[in-house]
């Protein structure tokens, strides 16, 4: 009699050079993973921390602004979005994916199971772009920025991300929200360096919410807002 399969062994279900390196989407039993250059970003094993990027963004809102902007940069797993397509009080949501395998995933492959009924929500729009570039060109303003493209500003998948966390990034990030918009971006682990440059930045009510793991330190939220 064959030995039973190991459910724990991840299996490379695709494959993928790109502009950014090389993007893997593997199957560990019944659940996914994305793989960055060699680097791990996420699975569908655990979203309460992707949930709560949003969660978190929504209620830093005022009450009273109908129908909040939403930019999700980074598609993942789909958790952010379907979280935020969930609330009926989110207008417009605008997720930014610079690569078309995780596209390609949610529209046509193994991911459209969690996503698939995201996608096709009126106000879903998705950019195959790359998020740091759009926030620089764009004219788009929004009401919530809600940021998942890396392990966290200490921790940056390319080379290319960490100039979302300096400075100019930064400050980028806060021409394309409206007054009072807020920042939420996800972090692996505490940064306590980066509350200090969201104030430089000119950001305001700068806090963090953490999730707790099974193992090592939390997954935290930042969250700040733009000045009214």
């Amino acid at each position: 009699m064959p030995p039973a399969a190991d459910t724990h062994r991840p299996v490379v279900l695709d494959r993928r050079e790109g502009p950014f390196g090389e993007v893997v989407l593997r199957g560990r039993g019944d659940d996914f993973e994305i793989i960055a250059n060699g680097c791990f970003l996420m699975d569908t094993s655990d979203g309460r921390s992707e949930r709560l990027l949003i969660d978190a963004a929504l209620a830093a809102l005022p009450s009273g602004r109908p129908a909040p902007s939403v930019l999700i940069g980074g598609l993942g797993v789909g958790f952010s979005l379907v979280r935020a397509v969930s609330q009926p009080r989110w207008g417009r949501i605008t997720v930014v994916e610079r690569e078309q395998a995780i596209v390609d995933w949610h529209l046509d492959g193994p991911l459209g199971r969690i996503s698939g009924a995201a996608l096709r929500d009126p106000r879903t729009g998705v950019l195959r772009t790359d998020l740091v570039a759009h926030l620089h060109t764009t004219t788009e303003r929004y009401d919530a920025l809600c940021l998942d493209i890396d392990n966290g500003p200490d921790w940056t998948v390319t080379q290319d991300n960490e100039s979302l966390y300096s400075p100019a990034g930064l400050a980028a990030c806060h021409a394309r929200l409206t007054p009072g918009g807020v920042l939420a971006v996800w972090s692996a682990q505490p940064s306590p360096g980066f509350g200090s440059a969201l104030r430089n930045a000119g950001f305001r009510a700068v806090t963090t919410e953490e999730v707790a793991v099974a193992r090592g330190v939390p997954d935290v939220v930042h969250l700040a807002l733009a000045r009214e």
